[in-house]
Parts: structure tokens; sequence; C-alpha cells
């Protein structure tokens, strides 16, 4: 296993008082759900008006398609913040859905053809008209089907005062901007390297719907009638079934550096792919992709940990990265918990805190390429066949145990807990970090084996799926919202709508011309 950078890094923030920064991290979430209708097929209604505007309400959009809910809480330094927040946008969604429930799984059911599947109208603007061509480019490309699978991501920044007495402790010169983002940096690869502990530990898709297939052959077997699993998996949805970009393992992007991270993004947004080429950016005066590139965009290259810059003058994502450094961390990795009725476990984040911390403070030399082949098999073992008895995963080419390897990284993470419980002045951290641990020897109490046994109970996922939508609906009805909250909630409505409406009225002249400054 590979050691820390320098124990005095970390006994450093062992004192309280630079313990006191870490109270500072700013938190996030963004959870994406489906929204079906009383038979658990895909809502085909447009976008509820109830719910604001999906180009400019800053707290309830959609994803992909037009049944694709996405919640989106405000950053915040209260760990507790966050999932509280989220639980208010899920009542007052709730709340106007009428006949509709929010799916409770990541992996969808009853979506029907690619044709029922509407994608997000954000309305006649330019910068809607974009979102749009956008989302019918990554239709064309993998199909639509891929786009309604649905997760949670975790946003994640360290306070400035971190980084000022780390740097310090490093005695590290150059620029504060260049020093936070190699360390960044440093962090991300690590992930890649353990990252797999998320899928085991909190992977929520064992099963699909069979329909989910299309037709198409595969090795899963057959639980019930109707509905297909892998008896070990964790998240189906991480697996070659789920959103996965085969076409993207051409693009090599490293994340070595920042400067090699964004040159990659920037070369496949300007690098043909000949057969998107051939399915063609126009049909007449319909836009069917808003270029033949290997990427449309950034955004459209997937993975599991991505660095996020909000650009300060509306700059692409990877020139923003370039010019400001990485502001923080988007981890995707999460699936949806069916048994929660936000989607979101609590000890989900305090989970990823610790991690996080572990992946900063740890040794990170580059990737080779061949490390990586190791790093996406490990994740690939783990996510089709984590909870299997005899599992190995690969260190430095040679497979060892899973459980000695999970055990090794709990104890690596357990003076970040501790630094963590020193922050907040409790024992919350390390008494979740030991709990979690038990998961290890005990895959039977994994999210990921308790969802398969209720789907062998209930004789298939989609009753089991369409089950917990309903008591989740009803739970959160039940959950009354206050005046206030609920005032907030409609007059962020209001502004969203009065606001699209404004930028509707603004000159737009010609779309090409749009696309074209975007990418100049």
């Amino acid at each position: 296993m590979l050691k820390f950078t320098c124990c005095d890094e970390i006994r450093h923030f062992f004192s309280p008082k630079h313990a006191q920064v870490l109270r500072g991290i700013t938190r996030g979430y963004e959870r994406e759900c489906l929204r079906v209708d009383a038979n658990g097929q895909l809502a085909q209604t447009p976008h509820p008006l109830a719910l604001g505007s999906k180009l400019t309400q800053p707290w309830i959009t959609t994803d992909y398609a037009e049944a694709l809910l996405e919640f989106i809480t405000p950053p915040s330094q209260d760990p507790e913040f966050p999932l509280a927040f989220l639980r208010d946008i899920h009542r007052f969604t709730a709340r106007q859905l009428r006949d509709e429930v929010m799916w409770a799984g990541s992996m969808p059911c009853i979506v029907g053809d690619d044709k029922n599947i509407a994608i997000a109208n954000y309305g006649s603007s330019n910068s809607a008209k974009m979102k749009g061509v956008y989302r019918e480019g990554l239709g064309l490309r993998y199909g639509r089907h891929m786009q309604t699978i649905a997760g949670a991501h975790y946003n994640w920044s360290l306070p400035d005062e971190f980084w000022v007495i780390l740097q310090d402790c490093c005695s590290v010169r150059g620029s504060r901007q260049d020093f936070v983002s190699a360390r960044y940096f440093g962090l991300i690869r690590n992930f890649l390297r353990f990252g797999w502990l998320i899928p085991y530990l909190f992977g929520a898709s064992p099963a699909i719907c069979q329909s989910f297939l299309q037709g198409r052959g595969s090795d899963l077997q057959e639980l019930v009638p109707g509905t297909r699993f892998r008896p070990y998996a964790t998240s189906l949805r991480m697996s070659d079934l789920g959103y996965q970009n085969r076409a993207q393992d051409q693009l090599h992007v490293s994340f070595n550096s920042l400067a090699e991270y964004t040159q990659a993004l920037e070369t496949a947004i300007r690098t043909p792919d000949p057969l998107y080429q051939e399915l063609g950016v126009r049909d007449g005066d319909n836009w069917q992709q808003l270029n033949a590139n290997l990427l449309q965009i950034e955004n459209e290259f997937y993975a599991g940990i991505r660095p996020k810059r909000v650009g300060k003058a509306g700059e692409r994502p990877a020139l923003a990265l370039k010019k400001y450094g990485v502001e923080y961390l988007e981890l995707r990795l999460f699936d949806l918990n069916p048994f929660v009725d936000i989607g979101i476990a609590p000890e989900q984040s305090t989970f990823a805190d610790i991690l996080l911390l572990m992946c900063l403070f740890r040794q990170s030399p580059p990737i080779s390429a061949r490390e990586q082949g190791e790093n996406d098999e490990n994740l690939a073992r783990i996510v089709n066949r984590g909870r299997q008895p005899d599992l190995n995963l690969l260190v430095h080419n040679r497979k060892q145990a899973f459980r000695p390897i999970a055990h090794a990284l709990f104890d690596d993470m357990q003076p970040f807990a501790q630094i963590l419980d020193s922050a907040y002045a409790g024992n919350h951290y390390s008494t979740t970090l030991a709990s979690l641990r038990t998961r290890i020897d005990h895959p039977e109490s994994t999210p990921s084996a308790q969802v398969l046994a209720a789907a062998r109970e209930h004789k298939g996922y989609f009753k089991y799926a369409m089950q917990q939508s309903r008591q989740h609906h009803e739970s959160l009805l039940a959950q009354p919202l206050d005046a206030a909250t609920l005032a907030r909630f409609e007059a962020s409505v209001a502004a969203s709508l009065v606001e699209q409406q404004r930028l509707e009225s603004l000159p737009q002249g010609r779309f090409e011309d749009y696309v074209a400054s975007y990418y100049a």
C-alpha cells in the first residue's frame, strides 16, 4: 500500500486549532430521479410549471430527459444542511406531482422506446437551444435509454485557510492556485485508485428490469421473470450496462496534471470522430448534435470524479479550470438508495469526507496507462461482483484478496475520521467509519445485497422499486413544509419564470453564431 505524503502534514491538523479549519469544508448534493406515472411508466407530461423554469430555477431542474428531475442544493459549510435542504426540495416537489411519483432507484424500468423518452425542453433562447441540441447529440451517440439512469453527485471543496496552512507546512513555493490544483489532482488520482470503496459500501443497483436491455443480449441471470441481475453485483449503474461511454476510451484523458487534463478535453471537443461525422451534425435545419467531434462539450466526458470550476466570465469548463484552477470536486459514484425517501443516506457524505481527506494526504504518483487499466479493472470487479466471497483486486499487477485491502484502507482512514471529529467536537466520523467497516466482512449488510433480497421478496425489481416510490411519496407528503420554506420555494419558482421570459425577450442572433462563439 502507498504511504502518506508527509506525516508532519497530518500531525499538523491533529491540533485542535488547525483541525478547526476543516469546519470550512463546503459540500453540496445533486440528485437525479425520474418522474413516473401511477403505473410506474416514464411520465409523458412536461416538467411541472409549478416547479419553475428548468433553465433558471437554481434548485429544481432536469437532467437529460423532460421526466428526469435534478435537484441541486446550495453549497454550504454546515455538514447537515445539504440533506436537510434536499429533503425540503423533495417535500416541495412531491406536492406538485399530482398523479406521479419519483422513482426510487437508479436504474429505470418502464421507459418504452427511445422515441418515448422526451428530451428536456429549456425554452427558445439560444442558451436553451444549446442545452437541447447537446442532449439530442447524447441520444444520437449513446441512445436515450442510457440517459435515464439516475445517480447522486457530491460536490466538495476545502476552505482557503486550509490551503494556506498546508502550503506553509509543506514549504512549497509558487502560486497558491497552482499548489491547490496540484493537490486536488493528487487527490483525484488516489480516488481513481480507491474510489471502488463507494460502490462496494453504497452501491444499490444489483438488478435491472429486463426491458432496459431493449432486446440486447447479456450475461445477466434471471432473478424472476422480468428481472435480470448479477449475484454479487453492487452497482450495475456503474458497469458496462450503465452510464458508460465506450467511445471515450480513445480519449486517454490524463489526471496527472491540470495542464494534461484540460489539454485532453480541449483536444477532444475539436477532434472529429468518423462515426459522429457519418451521423451528421444537422439534418436540414434540424440540429442533431453540436458537432461531430469526440466530445460535444467537456461535460460529455464521463468520470467517477471530476475537477470543477465556475467560470468568472462564462468560460467553458476546461478554460475556466486552466485560468483559475480547481475550485471543487464532483464525486459521481453514488447510486440512489431506494430505502431512503430522498435517495441519499447521511453516512454517504460522512464517509466521503474521510475518504477524500485520506486521498489528499496520501502519496499520489502519476498514473501510467498500465495502472489506469488496473484501476478500471478493480472498479469493474467491484460493481459487477463486489460481494463475491473470494474476490481479488489488482495491486501493482498482482492479485490480492479484497477484504484485507479494504480493511487496510479503513485503517488508513481512521486518523482522518479523528481529525474531523476534533474539528466538529464529537465522534460522529469515527463511529460512522466503524459502522461502515462491518460491511467488509458482512456483505449481506450492504445496500446492494438488501436491494437484491427485497427484489426477490417482491417477485421482481420493478414491483419492489414501485412500492418504494409510492411509500416515499406518501412519506414526503406527510412531512409538512413550514410557511417560510414554502414561501422561499414559491418565490424561487416565480423568479425563475420571470428570468426565463427576460432571457427569451433579448435579441438572440443566429444559433450558428452562438455555437461558434462558445468554441471560439
